[in-house]
């Protein structure tokens, strides 16, 4: 493991914690807005830096759409966090994680989704080149 995985690890940690906080106190069904407003505060008073609602470019063959996608959290800099609320996650949305990740460089991501009763059976953490592929 190199110094940036241990970073990458240290801060996901520290996402799960702020997110098993906003959970424990607003349990599930509300809105995606809430619990990004939410985690937002429980990041910055864990001494995170973010930044939220990030629009990223999509380039396809000469063509930029500068507000192509956008991604809900960045933290420190180094690990992507999609906030979900929705009642069922669907396999698109780890692809649409893993796609974020694949089209900005970033190698950590978190797909958290509060609409459960425990927050762990919620929270999904991929990792470019660590994702299992299918034997087919």
């Amino acid at each position: 493991m190199n110094h940036r995985d241990t970073v990458d690890n240290v801060i996901s940690d520290r996402v799960v914690d702020a997110a098993f906080a906003v959970h424990s106190k607003l349990g599930p069904g509300l809105l995606e807005s809430v619990y990004e407003r939410c985690l937002i505060r429980a990041l910055r008073d864990r001494g995170l830096a973010l930044k939220s609602q990030i629009f990223l470019p999509v380039e396809f063959e000469g063509l930029v759409l500068p507000t192509g996608l956008r991604l809900d959290l960045v933290v420190e800099n180094s690990v992507i966090v999609e906030i979900k609320a929705v009642e069922v996650l669907l396999p698109v949305h780890k692809a649409q994680l893993l796609t974020y990740l694949r089209l900005s460089g970033f190698r950590v991501g978190l797909l958290i989704m509060f609409n459960v009763p425990l927050i762990k059976s919620g929270i999904t953490r991929i990792v470019l080149g660590e994702l299992s592929v299918p034997p087919w």
